[in-house]
């Protein structure tokens, strides 16, 4: 073994000590990365949900609340969201005399095993033509 003039080893023997080091670090971090990754992917897919949810019951409400749309509002609701937002679950309620309420729910798509259950509601109230008119 080289030592140094001053005591202790060389930097080439240090350099053959620690080798393998930064990777064993890493490998212990990747799993927290990992975790990391897989909430933000969460959050955004409960946010676009959410925003599904929105754009869904404004076009029930203003489709029941309108004189002249076309289709029903559960239809038009179904139809402003996404197809595989869609396919996890959809809800639809209206209510109202006149002012129509809609409320829509969609299930959040799930890439974090374990978060199955979760539902983001939006609600749109819009006044109505129809109790205006005599309809």
């Amino acid at each position: 073994m080289t030592t140094h003039p001053y005591g202790g080893r060389t930097r080439l023997a240090r350099a053959r000590g620690d080798r393998g080091q930064v990777a064993m670090e890493y490998l212990g971090f990747l799993p927290l990365l990992l975790l990391v990754a897989m909430a933000a992917i969460q959050l955004g897919l409960a946010a676009y949900a959410a925003s599904q949810a929105g754009t869904a019951s404004r076009a029930g409400a203003r489709t029941a609340a309108s004189v002249d749309a076309r289709g029903s509002g559960q239809t038009n609701a179904r139809d402003a969201v996404s197809d595989w937002v869609e396919e996890g679950g959809f809800r639809y309620r209206q209510r109202g005399g006149q002012d129509i309420t809609v409320t829509v729910r969609v299930k959040v798509p799930s890439v974090v095993p374990g978060l199955d259950d979760w539902w983001a509601e939006r609600s749109t109230t819009m006044p109505n033509e129809k109790s205006r008119i005599g309809f």
